[in-house]
């Protein structure tokens, strides 16, 4: 092989692999449940979360899909109970949506993130329980 085939073989193996690297850096690049966003991070991540709380908050940042419409779909049980429409900006997104929550909807809460293909690019799971209240020791005394 000569010289000038040589170094366009090698551009073209050098393009190919960085549209591959491009590819996989697109997507979800980070999604987790917390209780609160400040500075638009989560200040926490819930995987157990006690009936005290009545609000859950997901939160994802994704990569490379601007312009894309994202769902997350809040699922008890396998029921479908809520959706929420999110619209991706720009090239790093970060956003997030909340769902209310009331003690008799104790169980496990999932959050698929759907596209408008319906395509799921990943779920995400947090049970919810009484069993994950915390116990607060009785004050100045009180028994």
């Amino acid at each position: 092989m000569n010289r000038n085939k040589m170094v366009l073989a090698l551009a073209m193996l050098a393009l190919v692999w960085s549209g591959s690297l491009l590819a996989a850096d697109s997507g979800i690049h980070r999604a987790q449940f917390t209780t609160a966003v400040e500075d638009r991070e989560p200040i926490d991540s819930v995987t157990e979360l006690g009936t005290d709380h009545d609000r859950i908050i997901f939160f994802m940042e994704v990569r490379g899909m601007e312009g894309a419409e994202l769902v997350h779909r809040y699922r008890f049980d396998g029921e479908v109970q809520a959706e929420v429409d999110l619209a991706i900006g720009g090239p790093r997104w970060r956003t997030w949506s909340s769902k209310r929550l009331v003690p008799e909807w104790q169980g496990t809460w999932t959050v698929d993130v759907v596209d408008s293909e319906g395509e799921v690019h990943g779920s995400w799971s947090f049970e919810y329980s009484d069993d994950h209240v915390p116990e607060y020791p009785a004050e100045n005394g009180d028994d």
